[in-house]
C-alpha cells in the first residue's frame, strides 16, 4: 500500500489506479522547479539591490523606500520557498548552505533598513559590501545546486 493509498483508506475511500495517480500527481512538489523559482526571485531582487546600492556610492544616503521595500519582499519570498523546499521535500546541499548564506544576508538587511533607512540615516557603505556579498556567494551556490546536475 502506497502513501497516497493510505490517504483514501482513512478516508473510507476505496483507492482506484486513477484516484491513486490523482493524489501523485497533485502532492508532488518538485525540488528542481522550487530553487528556479527561488533563483529567479532573487535574481530580481538582486537588480533591486544593484541599483540601491549604486545610488548609495554616487552620493544619495539611501534609496527610494518603495525600491528597498521591493527588493526585500523578492528576497523574503525566495528565502521562504527555500526554506520550506527544506523543511519538506529536502534539497541538495548546495541548496541548504545557500539558504543559510541568504538568511545571514536578511538579517544584515534588516539591520540596513531598520537601523539606518527607517531613521533616515545614510546607509554605511562597508555593511552593503558585507550584506552584497554574502548574498552573491549565496546566489552563486543556488546557481549550482539548481543547474549543474548532482553525482550520486
Amino acid at each position: 500500500m502506497t502513501a497516497s493509498d493510505a490517504v483514501f483508506v482513512a478516508k473510507g475511500i476505496a483507492p482506484t489506479d486513477y484516484s491513486t495517480e490523482i493524489v501523485k500527481e497533485i502532492s508532488i512538489m518538485e525540488p528542481g522547479l522550487i530553487l528556479k523559482t527561488a533563483t529567479v526571485l532573487l535574481a530580481l531582487g538582486a537588480l533591486g539591490g544593484l541599483l540601491m546600492a549604486g545610488m548609495r556610492f554616487a552620493g544619495r544616503p539611501h534609496p527610494p523606500a518603495w525600491l528597498a521595500m521591493l527588493h526585500g519582499v523578492l528576497a523574503a519570498s525566495a528565502i521562504t520557498l527555500l526554506a520550506y523546499a527544506a523543511a519538506t521535500i529536502g534539497l541538495p546541499v548546495l541548496a541548504i548552505v545557500a539558504l543559510a548564506l541568504f538568511l545571514v544576508a536578511a538579517a544584515g538587511g534588516a539591520v540596513l533598513n531598520l537601523g539606518y533607512h527607517w531613521k533616515m540615516i545614510a546607509l554605511p557603505k562597508w555593511l552593503i559590501v558585507v550584506h552584497a556579498g554574502i548574498a552573491v556567494l549565496g546566489f552563486v551556490l543556488l546557481l549550482i545546486a539548481t543547474w549543474v546536475p548532482s553525482r550520486g
